[in-house]
């Protein structure tokens, strides 16, 4: 590797690594960083660009927000840039489960209410800055805005993976027939190197392991080739991002013993409590899981087992995707399949961001404080985490002592 794509790689890297350590608030509010980071700050990719990204990886089983990030280290830096972006993400989150298995018995109250709270207020305020600014540039007339609160409408009326998705196929049938005229062509592409046989190859083995895993799990007994299975089974079966894993988890881990549901549901409140990919719950139940592997060594098995279907299908389909979005229909339905997003994340701002966050009237106004400095101020989101997080916990010590 030459000097400046190592250099890329690590400026990749150290980006990730930063969000990482600052994006609280769940799959959802990941969307909002991402786009300050790499459509605003950056300029890594332009605003229609990041709206298809974020439509491609809703289509996609696994943490769409991890898949986001390895779509945009794969376009900075090819594969390289791909692990650098996912191991940046990745890493702090994990290390705090992982750490936080091991105290679990010990440490069982890690985090106060009101510093848990607080994350929760702020990530209210990510994400209505994400939807503030892609709803400016993503429906900018009264069809695309009209669109956009049908699909808000729809999903908050049913709420399943399932709905999302039918709502984004809608979305493009919309752009598709709605816009009748000519459209001009501001879309660039995402810049994927990648050859057809290496993303054939991809799918091909994501495929294949989701078919001979079991096979192989149930003829050669094995403890490690069963978490394995387990994991990547979950990693390629899930629609609908973080929430939705840790059910399916559940039902894979307690039932059989490997951990008890107490043991879960500390973690499950750890999880959401760390920056980073609730996926990384993971890290957590291979280390504290009874039978071995287990410990360090269970949570990387079981975190690399419940990721690895993302990195299959991000680089075996993201450079169909790429060419096929430069096409003139395609273009006209992804005007629809934006706005659409848009109005996920309008559904998503309201449940479960803000009725999870807003309890009360000091909540709202912390909220509108966080959002002022990220829209107005320009504020850098790790310092609005810190400030809203300390403001939430001082509340909360106030309101204790009175």
């Amino acid at each position: 590797m030459m000097s400046s794509e190592r250099e890329t790689v690590f400026s990749v890297f150290l980006t990730f690594l930063k969000l990482g350590c600052t994006s609280f608030g769940g799959p959802v509010a990941h969307i909002g960083y991402f786009r300050e980071e790499f459509v605003v700050r950056r300029r890594w990719i332009d605003e229609h660009t990041y709206g298809d990204l974020v439509a491609f990886c809703q289509f996609l089983p696994g943490p769409a927000s991890s898949q986001i990030g390895i779509s945009i280290g794969l376009a900075k830096s090819g594969i390289s840039g791909a692990l650098a972006a996912w191991a940046g993400f990745t890493i702090p989150s994990a290390l705090l489960l992982i750490a936080f298995g091991y105290g679990v018995i010990l440490f069982p109250d890690v985090l106060s209410g009101g510093a848990l709270h607080g994350l929760k207020i702020v990530a209210v305020a990510v994400v209505a800055q994400a939807v503030w600014g892609m709803a400016q540039t993503m429906c900018p007339d009264i069809h695309r805005i009209t669109l956009a609160a049908v699909a808000a409408i729809i999903v908050l009326y049913f709420p399943s993976p399932f709905t999302q998705i039918a709502v984004i196929i809608l979305g493009a049938v919309a752009g598709f027939v709605l816009q009748s005229g000519p459209i001009e062509n501001r879309r660039t592409s995402v810049g994927i190197q990648i050859s057809k046989i290496f993303a054939n190859s991809s799918l091909f083995l994501f495929i294949s392991l989701l078919i001979l895993l079991p096979i192989a799990a149930s003829t050669f007994p094995s403890q490690t080739l069963t978490l394995i299975d387990s994991f990547y089974r979950s990693g390629s079966m899930v629609f609908g991002g973080g929430h939705v894993v840790l059910p399916l988890l559940q039902s894979e881990v307690v039932p059989t013993g490997w951990v008890t549901n107490n043991s879960f549901l500390a973690g499950y409140g750890a999880a959401q409590a760390v920056p980073g990919p609730l996926f990384t719950f993971a890290a957590y139940l291979g280390t504290v899981m009874m039978p071995q592997p287990n410990g360090w060594l269970g949570g990387i098995i079981c975190l690399l087992s419940i990721f690895l279907p993302s990195f299959f299908l991000v680089i075996g389909l993201l450079p169909y995707w790429d060419e096929l979005r430069q096409r003139k229909f395609v273009q006209k339905a992804l005007l629809g399949v934006n706005a659409s997003v848009v109005g996920l994340l309008l559904a998503a701002l309201y449940n479960p961001v803000w009725t999870s966050g807003i309890l009360s009237p000091s909540d709202f106004a912390l909220a509108l404080f966080a959002f002022t400095l990220l829209v107005f101020w320009k504020v850098s989101p790790w310092l609005v985490v810190l400030l809203t997080t300390i403001c939430s916990g001082g509340l909360s010590i106030v309101i204790g002592a009175g």
